[in-house]
């Protein structure tokens, strides 16, 4: 049997964007604010970048430290953050079927803020052509595997992409005690200061006009075939490769729901009540700016639920 309940405000995903909101939120009094999130941890990808660069200048964090922060803050707020919970469908026009370790409940709420964030492409959906070797996977999946799970990768890495994020890729790969062969991008320069500053500081070659056209090995990934601009080919030697950047909209919710997100900056959707933040409007936005949407965010809906009491 489904159980039913009512929330003020329901927010679907516990990301940097969400969490901002919520704690928005419950601070200026909206009522029970309710965060509902898969995972089971809150906090979103900060959680397993172990490298710095988050906060402040004055008060500069991990990864973890800042996802614990942002946590802290949506609790202390009075929101509740609820953890491995599934949204599975609309129930209704401000309801949501959920599940989780209560069972099936449907949840219904004056106002809904999806933040489901985005995810990096992996080398199916670029239709990257060639065999099926392990030694493949995303920066997200490198960064877990790494820093959450202790895992060991291969001894030389191919990182695709030279945006902030393959920076981080590329860190992690020789924190993990690898050597980074190259970084490739068909861009004509880095997208990233922090790319270039990797090729120069590090001394990782950064290949750009340049595209990795054939996955190779059998078992184990043994290199990449790659083709620069001026049509010539070649082949990078690797037990690794790590595909990084070409964010996609974590949409699907919206998508089953037909609600068309605003092009624009503002968090309004096609749906009266529901509202969007973070990466689901713009796949690839950095958690501060994420942050900041959230909290935009969290505005608007406060300006929606003084308009219907």
């Amino acid at each position: 049997m489904t159980a039913e309940r009512h929330v003020d405000v329901l927010v679907v995903g516990a990301g940097p964007a969400g969490l901002a909101a919520a704690a928005r939120l419950a601070l200026a009094g909206a009522g029970r604010v309710e965060v509902l999130e898969r995972e089971p941890e809150a906090g979103g990808v900060p959680r397993y970048c172990a490298h710095g660069g988050f906060g402040t200048w004055t008060r500069p964090l991990t990864g973890p430290a800042y996802a614990r922060l942002l946590v802290e803050a949506a609790a202390r707020a009075g929101a509740v953050v609820r953890t491995g919970v599934t949204v599975l469908d609309w129930a209704g026009p401000l309801a949501l079927a959920t599940v989780g370790v209560r069972g099936p409940e449907t949840v219904t709420a004056r106002a809904v803020v999806l933040a489901t964030g985005a995810y990096e492409r992996p080398r199916a959906a670029r239709l990257v052509p060639g065999t099926r070797p392990a030694g493949i996977c995303t920066g997200g999946e490198l960064l877990q595997a790494v820093h959450r799970y202790r895992q060991p990768i291969g001894e030389r890495a191919v990182v695709i992409g030279a945006e902030e994020v393959s920076y981080a890729a590329a860190r992690t790969v020789r924190a993990a005690g690898a050597e980074v062969v190259a970084m490739v991008t068909g861009l004509p320069r880095a997208g990233s200061v922090r790319a270039l500053d990797a090729r120069l500081r590090a001394r990782i070659p950064l290949l750009t006009g340049t595209a990795v056209t054939e996955i190779l090995g059998h078992g184990r990934l043994s290199g990449v075939r790659i083709r620069h601009r001026d049509g010539r080919t070649g082949v990078l030697a690797c037990d690794t490769a790590v595909f990084t950047g070409d964010f996609a909209a974590e949409d699907e919710l919206a998508r089953r729901g037909r609600i068309a997100l605003s092009d624009g900056p503002a968090p309004y959707t096609g749906r009266p009540g529901v509202f969007a933040a973070g990466g689901l409007r713009q796949p690839g936005l950095d958690v501060r700016a994420a942050v900041r949407e959230g909290v935009e965010a969290g505005g608007a809906v406060l300006e929606w639920l003084v308009s219907r009491p």
